[in-house]
């Protein structure tokens, strides 16, 4: 255990994994509690939160959850005023929910469009709109938004939603950090890479390489590491980017990518 965060309040959403193993939401709120965080876990998924609380207590760490849908205004506000009945502050936004969804602006339905768009980009204004008076009373605060290398960068296919919702986050971020910096409030962003987390084994991102053994070995090729990254990785990006470490850190898009975005296809 370390204390990096230490007697910290981090509001974490998405905090749940989409499917058995560690998604970035899941791994990032273990590691805040790891680094002396009180953390407050949000997921739309009672159980996939609960598990997530389940080993933050079983570790010794200080965590309370909400069941909460972040496209939602009334879900969010609930869970912020939960968050603050159980530890009177925040002093960490982690905006980790999101979700892919390939395909053409041909392909996509408009229902699918609204649906990524409210869960990638929606999620952000409403927990920042709720989060943000209590960081200026404070006087104090962090946001960690996760963007994807797919806001710059293509990955192969195309998933024209969520690249444009990621490019919206960072733009998103970059106005917080502006307009909250004299505030004393810090924003920045993450943008991994290909990363071998629960959520590319789910939903269709599988079909669009035939079979996921075919997924896992065409994207650990593309990256000059030679694997893609997993969920700790993002989390130790986020630790980092939550702590005083980087307190004279604001507006930056931190890509955790292995390599792949040094080459040019």
């Amino acid at each position: 255990m370390g204390d990096r965060l230490k007697d910290k309040v981090v509001f974490v959403t998405g905090a749940g994994s989409i499917g058995p193993g560690w998604g970035n939401g899941k791994a990032a709120a273990v590691q805040f509690a790891r680094e002396g965080a009180k953390v407050f876990a949000l997921d739309i998924n009672t159980a996939a939160v609960e598990e997530t609380a389940g080993i933050i207590r079983s570790e010794g760490g200080a965590v309370e959850t909400a069941v909460c849908d972040a496209a939602q205004a009334a879900s969010v506000e609930a869970a912020v005023k939960a968050a603050m009945e159980a530890f009177g502050r925040i002093d960490v936004l982690h905006n980790n929910v999101g979700i892919i969804d390939p395909g053409t602006p041909e392909e996509l339905t408009e229902a699918q469009w609204d649906r990524l768009m409210a869960i990638n980009v929606k999620s952000l204004y409403l927990t920042c709109r709720n989060v943000l008076p209590i960081m200026v009373a404070q006087g104090k605060g962090a946001i960690v938004n996760i963007s994807s290398i797919a806001s710059t960068h293509s990955l192969g296919y195309s998933c024209i939603s969520y690249s444009a919702s990621k490019g919206a986050v960072n733009a998103f971020t970059r106005d917080i950090a502006l307009n909250y910096g004299p505030k004393g409030i810090r924003c920045n962003t993450i943008l991994p890479g290909l990363m071998n987390t629960p959520l590319i084994h789910k939903g269709n991102v599988t079909e669009v390489y035939g079979s996921t053994e075919a997924m896992v070995k065409q994207r650990d090729a593309l990256v000059p590491i030679g694997h893609m990254g997993d969920a700790w990785d993002v989390a130790h990006a986020a630790v980092f980017l939550a702590s005083d470490e980087a307190r004279y850190i604001t507006g930056i898009e931190l890509v955790v990518d292995g390599g792949i975005t040094l080459k040019v296809r």
